[in-house]
């Protein structure tokens, strides 16, 4: 039963009138490291019908929270306390809002009617978060509290989703209301017209080398069924970003690769070559995947809102509106397969997947970036999730790891933040418990925020955190050894991370032979419960496959 039943004259506590508020928008969790401002809201959550999910520290809240944003569309939920609780929601609140991820955020304060503490413990906690949200504000009265909360989640999840924070200070979630809840309305999007549609398909048509893009914003609102359809019936050749990988699956053969790199990979040499890109779900907090110059390559723009032009991104064409219907309606304009010459594609397609298989086999220990990604692949089905940290791994990953299905690899390539990879897998395996869940993590990134580790287990998720091992933050010291500096102030020393696990309740395994490493995985998954996977990583190969090889790459003509 709600905390919140009102009646037409009925006084009701502020916190009450908050969490039926958040009953009302259809939240399951909040997740949370309360203070003593919060205890009015955590007093009505302990009657609500939300569930409150208790962390070790607020980025993990906040993490868990923009995932589960990630995964639903539908606005994730955490709760902080004023001063340093607060202050701990800003890289994952810049995370939700670089990576179009739907986050609200409530932190307590001081009051606000009569303070006797002074400035103990405050700052300017909405002046800090408005850079980096869409919206920020405090809450200075109980009664606007219903439209805040309708404004905040409209907000957060209106195209392009974003973080939002509100300050609730204790003195008003204690005090009396007599305003009602604000029930939502479902938000429909506008159809792009005829007009520009009709543009579309006849520059498609008059393309000689066209190929199709597909970006972050295409992994946010189920679009595969309409993008699969579109491409199955033009055959039109695609890629992805990092963040638009598994919107289409990946083993179609008109599949071209994923641009983890900026420039200079295999896949380039197709988009050099491409006389026009459809570019569907840009995002521009992504490293872009091509630049395009006065009289290069045109580009057809498809996304929900317009394109952010810049010096390398001024497209021709832009189709505004729901994305999947934009797509529908441009496949039924061009009516079939197009006919051009796919001869070069095919031939970078073939280069491109003989050089992401060498190496898949390779026996060395410790393992090498080629074989853990093939061996991870080997154990996830088509749409279990894996869940990348930041690190060196993340490109072999995006470059390797085939994606079956949309949201299947948890990647941020936006803020590229450490810390994240482990809460994002919780959330996945907190509303997926049937799928397998692997949190993929170089040791610097994993022990940002390893105490998580304690609430995976109290959660009784079933999760495999895989930790790769160099004992360094591998990344940089890549780019150092890349620019030519002395290998120098990068190194450091792990816990033995198979007594931790067991430390907080989970299950530890070492690999010590790279031939165990799929029989390990097997054996956790298996098992259920959280394991925790000892990984030792060679990235000798960075340079090599990375730099090297691809330096002495030359474009088919």
């Amino acid at each position: 039963m709600s905390v919140f039943d009102q009646t037409a004259s009925s006084l009701t506590k502020a916190s009450d009138l908050l969490v039926a508020a958040l009953e009302a928008e259809g939240v399951e969790y909040v997740f949370a490291v309360p203070g003593e401002e919060n205890l009015d809201v955590l007093e009505s959550l302990r009657t609500s019908k939300i569930e409150l999910v208790l962390t070790r520290h607020e980025q993990g809240a906040a993490f868990m929270a923009a995932t589960y944003g990630r995964l639903t569309g539908k606005a994730g939920v955490c709760m902080a306390t004023l001063g340093p609780g607060a202050t701990n929601f800003a890289t994952p609140a810049a995370y939700a809002h670089l990576g179009g991820m739907p986050l609200v955020m409530v932190t307590g304060q001081k009051p606000i009617k009569k303070s006797k503490q002074g400035q103990f413990q405050i700052i300017d906690v909405v002046g800090l978060f408005d850079p980096i949200c869409k919206m920020s504000k405090q809450i200075v009265h109980g009664n606007t509290i219903p439209s805040l909360i309708r404004e905040a989640f409209r907000v957060a999840q209106e195209e392009r989703p974003g973080a939002v924070l509100l300050e609730l200070p204790e003195d008003i979630a204690a005090e009396d209301t007599t305003e009602p809840v604000l029930q939502p309305h479902p938000r429909y999007y506008a159809v792009a017209g005829d007009t520009v549609l009709n543009e579309a398909a006849e520059m498609i048509r008059s393309a000689k080398m066209p190929l199709l893009l597909l970006g972050a914003g295409a992994n946010r609102k189920h679009a595969r069924s309409a993008l699969s359809q579109f491409v199955n019936d033009t055959q039109i050749p695609f890629f992805d970003t990092q963040m638009g990988k598994g919107v289409v699956d990946e083993r179609s053969d008109l599949f071209l690769g994923t641009a983890a790199l900026s420039d200079g990979d295999y896949l380039h040499c197709a988009i050099e070559r491409a006389d026009l890109i459809i570019n569907v779900g840009h995002d521009v907090v992504e490293k872009p995947p091509f630049f395009m110059k006065e009289g290069g390559t045109k580009v057809i723009h498809v996304n929900y809102k317009a394109a952010q032009v810049d010096q390398v991104y001024f497209p021709q064409v832009e189709v505004v509106g729901d994305l999947a219907q934009s797509i529908e309606r441009l496949g039924k304009k061009l009516d079939g397969p197009l006919e051009f010459d796919r001869s070069y594609f095919e031939r970078v397609k073939q280069e491109t997947d003989m050089h992401i298989s060498a190496g898949a086999d390779d026996p060395r220990f410790p393992v090498i970036p080629q074989r853990f990604v093939a061996d991870t692949r080997k154990v996830m089905r088509d749409c279990d999730i894996i869940a990348l940290d930041n690190g060196i791994y993340k490109i072999w990953y995006a470059r390797n790891y085939q994606a079956y299905q949309p949201n299947t690899v948890l990647l941020d390539n936006a803020l590229a933040t450490m810390g994240a990879g482990l809460p994002s897998a919780m959330m996945a395996a907190k509303l997926y418990p049937d799928r397998r869940v692997m949190a993929i993590c170089g040791d610097g990134g994993f022990m940002m925020n390893s105490q998580e580790v304690e609430t995976a287990v109290r959660l009784g998720l079933n999760l495999v955190v895989t930790v790769l091992n160099d004992s360094s933050y591998g990344m940089i010291r890549w780019k150092q050894s890349h620019a030519g500096f002395e290998d120098w102030g990068l190194g450091f020393k792990n816990p033995d991370f198979v007594q931790y696990a067991s430390s907080y309740g989970a299950t530890g395994h070492r690999v010590e032979r790279t031939e165990d490493l799929v029989s390990t995985f097997e054996q956790a998954f298996a098992a259920g419960g959280v394991h925790l996977i000892d990984v030792p990583v060679d990235y000798s190969e960075n340079q090599r496959v990375l730099i090297d090889e691809l330096a002495e790459k030359v474009c088919l003509i």
